[in-house]
C-alpha cells in the first residue's frame, strides 16, 4: 500500500454486549504499541482518542429485545460523524473498539463520506457469528449481534438510518468470512439478504486464499473500495482468548494475517476496525498484541 495518514478512534463500548470488559479494548491497543508500530513502517500516525460512550451502570438498558440502543445509537452518530471527518482530512480510519455494535456507526461514516461523491462502498465482515439479528429474532437483545443486518437494512430505524441511504451497503456488495455460530432464525436473514457467507467450512474447503479472492471481487464490484469489519473473535480462541464471545474452530493466526495481507494488497481498503478485544479475559495482553501485528498486515506489513 502506499504510505498513509492512519488516523486512530477508540469507542470503548461494551452495552452491545452482555459481559463487560471490552471497553477497555481501545487502551489494550495502545498498551500494545499500536501507534509507533504503524509508524514504523512508514505510514504517519494519528490518535485522536476516544468516542464518549454511556456507562451502563445506573442506567436502564430500556426493551430487552435491543438492550442499550438509544445510547449505542448516539454513540454511533458521533462515531460516524468522526469518522467523517478523518475522510475529509485524507486519513484512514483505524477504529477500535468496543464491541461490535459500533460497526454500525464506523460504515455510517465511510458510507457516508463516499455517497456524498457519489460513490457506494463494499463491507468485509469477519466475525465467528453472522451478527444477523434482528430485535424480533434476537435470542439475547444484545445489539452486537446485529449490526451487519442493521448495515443492511435490516434492523431498528435508530441504527439502520445512520447512513444517507437505506441500507448502507447492498448485500450484492457484502461478505461474512468466519462464521461458525449462527442462531436458527438469523441464519433465515442470511440466505434472505443474499449476503456472500463462508463459514469455516467454506474456509476448510478451499483455503482462505481463494476465500480472500473471491470475496474481494464481491466487495469491490462496483464500490470506491470497501471497509474491513474484525471481530477477534473471527480468531480461534488458541490465539485470541482475551474476547468475550469465543468460539472453538476458528481460523488460525496465520489463515487470519492472510486475509488482511489480501485486504493490503487490493488496493481497496477505505476503513479498518477490530472489535471485541476483551482485556480480562486475556492472557497478558495477547489478544491486543495479536490485532496490532493483524493491523499491520492489512497496512501493508510483509514477511519479506
Amino acid at each position: 500500500m502506499n504510505k498513509q495518514h492512519v488516523t486512530m478512534l477508540g469507542v470503548p463500548m461494551d452495552l452491545g454486549g452482555g459481559l463487560r470488559g471490552v471497553d477497555m479494548g481501545p487502551s489494550a491497543m495502545r498498551i500494545a504499541g499500536l501507534g509507533p508500530r504503524v509508524a514504523a513502517l512508514g505510514h504517519t500516525f494519528e490518535d485522536r482518542g476516544n468516542v464518549p460512550v454511556l456507562r451502563p451502570e445506573g442506567h436502564d438498558p430500556g426493551d430487552k429485545s435491543a438492550r442499550f440502543l438509544g445510547s449505542i445509537a448516539h454513540c454511533c452518530e458521533r462515531l460516524r460523524d468522526r469518522v467523517m471527518r478523518i475522510l475529509d482530512d485524507e486519513g484512514l480510519p483505524l477504529v477500535i473498539g468496543g464491541d461490535h455494535s459500533i460497526a454500525c456507526g464506523t460504515v455510517a461514516g465511510v458510507s457516508s463520506w463516499h455517497h456524498a461523491r457519489g460513490e457506494k462502498i463494499g463491507l468485509l465482515w469477519f466475525d465467528a457469528h453472522a451478527d444477523m439479528n434482528t430485535p424480533s429474532t434476537s435470542p439475547s437483545g444484545n445489539v452486537h449481534g446485529m449490526p451487519l443486518a442493521c448495515c443492511m437494512g435490516y434492523g431498528p430505524d435508530a441504527l439502520t438510518g445512520l447512513g444517507p441511504t437505506t441500507p448502507m451497503v447492498s448485500p450484492r456488495n457484502a461478505v461474512l468470512i468466519g462464521i461458525r455460530d449462527v442462531d436458527a432464525r438469523e441464519r433465515e436473514l442470511v440466505h434472505e439478504s443474499g449476503v456472500k457467507a463462508f463459514s469455516m467450512r467454506e474456509i476448510d474447503i478451499l483455503g482462505m486464499d481463494r476465500v480472500m479472492s473471491e470475496a474481494l471481487e464481491i466487495v469491490n464490484d462496483g464500490t470506491a473500495g470497501f471497509h474491513l469489519s474484525f471481530d477477534l473473535d473471527g480468531c480461534d480462541p488458541s490465539a485470541a482468548p482475551g474476547v468475550g464471545t469465543p468460539v472453538t474452530g476458528g481460523v488460525t493466526q496465520r489463515e487470519a494475517h492472510l486475509l488482511l495481507e489480501h485486504a493490503a494488497e487490493s488496493g481497496h481498503l477505505l476503513g479498518l476496525e477490530m472489535t471485541e478485544i476483551n482485556p480480562i479475559l486475556d492472557d497478558r495482553n495477547r489478544t491486543a498484541e495479536l490485532a496490532v501485528e493483524l493491523i499491520l498486515s492489512g497496512l501493508g506489513k510483509r514477511i519479506v
